[in-house]
């Protein structure tokens, strides 16, 4: 047995139980299930007033899940795909090109471990890097290889 067909706000209470949304993306989901007369975007704009529907809060959990894997101009894309710009954006940037070189070096020593001995495994290294968005500085420092640990 089903219940009764879940309101547009019931509908965007479960998407944003789930995880965190952008607001266009959580425009387009609920847009396939609007009907006629229905304002989404008063909808948004409600969520947004009662701190249900938050960008910061978005790009926080987006930064979280993606910059293990991924270099900063990787998430950058992300983040302005879902709509995220201005002021968030130019917060977010600075703590991610901190780290983005510590990253880029555990994103390789995962997939290779070792630095190739030969011209075409380093340039197989480099591509891979620089297709997670990894920077030139980056890949840089992660090819040097891992630092020596000092046996005591």
């Amino acid at each position: 047995m089903r219940g009764p067909p879940l309101s547009l706000k019931g509908r965007a209470l479960r998407f944003l139980s789930m995880r965190e949304h952008s607001r266009l993306e959580l425009k387009r989901k609920l847009a396939r299930h609007a009907e006629e007369g229905d304002d989404i975007d008063a909808l948004l704009d409600f969520l947004e007033k009662n701190n249900w529907l938050s960008q910061e809060r978005f790009a926080e959990s987006l930064i979280n899940r993606k910059a293990a894997r991924f270099g900063n101009s990787r998430v950058f894309a992300e983040l302005h795909s879902h709509g995220v710009t201005g002021e968030a954006l130019a917060e977010l940037k600075p703590g991610l090109a901190d780290s983005e070189a510590a990253r880029a070096v555990e994103v390789w020593q995962r997939k290779f471990g070792s630095v190739a001995q030969d011209a075409a495994g380093r340039s197989k290294q480099m591509r891979f890097l620089m297709a997670r968005g990894f920077s030139s500085g980056a890949v840089r420092t992660a090819l040097k290889g891992a630092p020596e640990e000092d046996d005591f």
